[in-house]
């Protein structure tokens, strides 16, 4: 397994070792003990989720406000999807910067967001299934949104016309948000 640090504090790119031959391939998406001693401390996922996506669809940018906090650990099992989160932690040194990357079924890529980013993602291909490993439970007093393309946070989306629910349409720009982290 190896891990990248990205230009914001403690999200993590995960690439894990595959093991390709004529046949397919393995790998260990998943090791609790491996991913402890990576990131120094003890991690206990609780939930997982599985979102199918068309081509075009964005979905966020979206979290969960203390105490239900969710740290994920998401990757893509089929087709593509450019990954993006943004940094909601107050007194951190990347506050309101964001980060985006491609996981696919091809890379096998993973991303590691801890607790106190919004995230979201945009659907490269069809029938995307994209994969979420949650270390809080879904709380829905909890959950939060913050304006997919709000001209504030300047997110490349590399898409003209995306599929977008009302909801993330309607959510609040980043210039209202009062984070809890």
């Amino acid at each position: 397994m190896k891990v990248t640090e990205t230009p914001i504090s403690n999200l993590l790119i995960v690439d894990p070792q595959v093991f390709e031959d004529d046949r397919g391939y393995f790998f260990e998406s998943f090791n609790e003990r491996k991913f402890s001693e990576i990131l120094g401390i003890d991690i206990k996922f609780v939930q997982d989720n599985e979102s199918f996506s068309s081509e075009g669809v964005v979905r966020g940018l979206h979290f969960q406000n203390p105490p239900f906090a969710q740290g994920k650990l998401v990757r893509v099992i089929h087709g593509s999807a450019l990954d993006v989160v943004v940094d909601i932690r107050k007194k951190s040194e990347t506050y309101g910067m964001h980060y985006s990357v491609e996981l696919s079924s091809t890379n096998k890529r993973m991303l590691w967001i801890p607790p106190g980013f919004a995230h979201g993602f945009l659907s490269k291909e069809n029938n995307t299934i994209f994969s979420y490993k949650c270390t809080d439970f879904y709380n829905p007093e909890s959950e939060a949104s913050i304006l997919w393309n709000d001209p504030d946070l300047n997110i490349n989306w590399e898409v003209d016309d995306p599929i977008v629910s009302n909801k993330d349409n309607n959510a609040p720009r980043f210039s209202t948000f009062v984070s809890q982290f």
